[in-house]
């Protein structure tokens, strides 16, 4: 499977996963309890990679799995990150608004190029560079509002502690994501067995947060799985399915492709969200819409194509021999 495939179908997943979860509301509410989800995702991706491991395993009795517990206990780190992460970015909206916080989250790409070359030892040519820049300017000046708009002055008006936690929910995910991308590439294990391992640990913590869900509500509602399933409807299962695929073809990214095109397939996605939500949700397209869109396909251009395409390189390599023919016919007639 050609990783260009899987990006797409990634972008496609990703942009829809907004558009399922505003569908999925009733009345502009959450029937359902939503920190369901990302459990039940877990749970969805968990048995997907056990069926396909036994698959495997069925077909091939090689299958290369690491078991040793120095390997194992790594896996966890992901979902701790991304634990702090989700608490990081309730504590960013306690000092900013969305629209601030969407724009801060964008630090995220540059700061997933850093990292992915510092701790991967990826090198990226300064052309890579000045993409990956562009495609932060691009998605951030999608998202900027007209500044005639009341909203407009609130971009620099946020108490300094909300830029820290926006700094810092930035960093958090560039990590996790980096992370994840040395767990997948550190051996030769199969990606079915490495993601049974990732998605194990996934469902633990995000069971966890349930049981202290509960705990802090007193039980009131009842324990967690008594009332799981409560409100749900077929678009709430498809946030569901939509959220697991999408977790298992990050994965397949991380080990096949790298940290870079998951970032630009997300960031395609929130573009095409935007876009789509034209003809579903009456979102009034703006010229900063259409200028980030144009940027941000400038910068997929600059990153994947050719350099060769991008800068005409001279060939001096045809001169060099040809003077010095000229200077050795000169010396033999001057003798």
């Amino acid at each position: 499977m050609q990783w260009y495939f899987v990006a797409a179908l990634l972008t496609i997943l990703t942009s829809s996963q907004g558009i399922l979860t505003t569908l999925s509301q009733t009345n502009g509410r959450y029937m359902y309890d939503y920190a369901t989800i990302p459990f039940l995702a877990e749970v969805f991706k968990l048995v997907v990679s056990s069926v396909l491991l036994w698959r495997e395993c069925q077909v091939s009795p090689s299958t290369r799995m690491t078991t040793e517990w120095k390997s194992v206990r790594l896996y966890p780190i992901p979902s701790v990150i991304y634990l702090i992460h989700n608490n990081v970015q309730f504590a960013t909206l306690t000092y900013v608004d969305t629209s601030t916080y969407q724009i801060m989250g964008n630090l995220k790409i540059v700061t997933t190029g850093i990292l992915f070359r510092l701790f991967l030892r990826r090198k990226l040519s300064n052309l890579q560079w000045m993409a990956i820049i562009l495609l932060a300017i691009g998605t951030t000046t999608s998202q900027i509002k007209g500044c005639g708009e009341a909203s407009c002055d609130s971009l620099f008006s946020a108490p300094i502690q909300g830029y820290m936690l926006g700094i810092l929910s930035a960093c958090l995910s560039a990590s996790a994501g980096v992370y994840t991308e040395f767990l997948m590439k550190k051996n030769n294990d199969s990606l079915y067995w490495q993601n049974v391992q990732l998605y194990t640990f996934g469902a633990i913590f995000n069971m966890a947060r349930l049981v202290v869900d509960d705990f802090r509500g007193g039980f009131e509602n009842g324990p967690w799985w008594h009332r799981i399933f409560d409100g749900y409807s077929i678009t709430t299962w498809m946030v569901v399915l939509n959220l697991g695929s999408t977790g298992l073809l990050v994965s397949w990214l991380m080990k096949y492709a790298d940290n870079i095109v998951k970032v630009y397939s997300t960031s395609m996605a929130m573009l095409l969200t935007m876009v789509l939500s034209v003809y579903l949700f009456n979102f009034k397209p703006t010229l900063q819409l259409f200028l980030g869109i144009f940027i941000c396909m400038m910068s997929l251009h600059m990153y994947f194509a050719p350099p060769n395409m991008l800068v005409d390189l001279p060939s001096t390599t045809k001169a060099a021999p040809e003077s010095l023919k000229e200077v050795c016919v000169g010396r033999r007639t001057d003798s």
